[in-house]
């Protein structure tokens, strides 16, 4: 089984239009959203939820009203400024569990945090796992594990060769949960300075934690110097360059539409977005291509001035 997660170094660069075409065009396939703090891609495949499941992750602080002797030790301690009125703020409290130890009545006890759902959905293009973060909620990493780790059971339940996910943007705690163990990353990029200097970045998590990688450029045209300049990065760090989609309209009346690109329309950005499903079906001949580096090994090649 392997599993191709698809990252962007940042946000707002198609990564998720990408990933709902794919999902399109693969067979055989069960899908997973590791975006848990903005999940979207539920918006372009319509699914069907068959199981929620709540996910319980760190403690907040509760005040026994009837214990509470209004000493209001708790409320000069705590640092966060979270108890007000003898009463706590589930939103700012941080769950250290100070307040329950200092307390001299024992009227402050810690208890579970419902911190999200997650869910297993059914979709027109097979399975998918998802899941909901609370607002103000932590432990977001946690929650793409546990995502991750019931995609994986159902996969291998249903006998499905291929786990594609559609990860969060950024470099933190999420994308790392959501990109170890995988079999391959496609990166996401766009032809701005922010998507380079991005892109940059999650190429060498992906490099630390030695997770073969490939490379794509949306929306190359609307800036082909910068698009060049990704493309000598690519050569220069051996990053195989896999696709590179034309601006299209249509992926916005797409998005509007609620359906993939590659079903509203027969574009460029489509055919080339059919051209990259292929490539990406060859996975190890891209794997074999994209020797991962270590961080410090691509830290030394830039100060060198020219990797080789």
């Amino acid at each position: 089984m392997k599993e191709i997660v698809v990252l962007s170094g940042k946000g707002g660069t198609g990564k998720t239009t990408v990933v709902a075409s794919l999902a399109a065009l693969a067979t055989g396939r069960l899908l997973c959203d590791c975006d848990v703090d903005a999940a979207d891609l539920h918006l372009l495949l319509e699914p069907r939820i068959k199981e929620e499941q709540e996910f319980w992750s760190g403690k907040v602080a509760i005040i026994d009203a009837a214990q509470c002797t209004r000493c209001d030790l708790c409320q000069e301690l705590c640092r966060f400024d979270a108890i007000k009125g003898f009463a706590v703020d589930p939103v700012a409290c941080e769950g250290c569990g100070f307040c329950c130890r200092v307390c001299p009545e024992g009227a402050i006890s810690m208890e579970e945090n419902l911190a999200g759902h997650w869910f297993v959905s059914e979709t027109r293009y097979g399975p998918l796992v998802h899941a909901r973060l609370g607002p103000a909620q932590e432990n977001s990493g946690k929650l793409v594990a546990v995502v991750r780790q019931q995609a994986r059971i159902i996969a291998h339940k249903e006998g499905l060769p291929l786990v594609l996910s559609d990860g969060p943007p950024g470099i933190g705690c999420p994308v790392i949960s959501s990109l170890t163990g995988a079999s391959l990353a496609l990166i996401v990029t766009e032809p701005t300075p922010s998507g380079s200097h991005d892109m940059e970045r999650i190429l060498q998590v992906c490099s630390h934690f030695q997770v073969p990688s490939a490379v794509c450029i949306n929306k190359y045209d609307l800036d082909e110097e910068n698009s060049r300049s990704i493309e000598g990065y690519c050569r220069r760090y051996e990053v195989p360059l896999l696709a590179r989609i034309p601006f299209d309209d249509g992926a916005i009346e797409a998005i509007r539409q609620g359906v993939p690109l590659v079903e509203y329309s027969d574009g460029a950005a489509s055919r080339e977005i059919e051209r990259l499903w292929h490539r990406l079906s060859s996975a190890e001949e891209v794997m074999a291509t994209s020797t991962p580096r270590t961080w410090k090994e691509s830290e030394r090649w830039k100060a060198k001035g020219d990797p080789g």
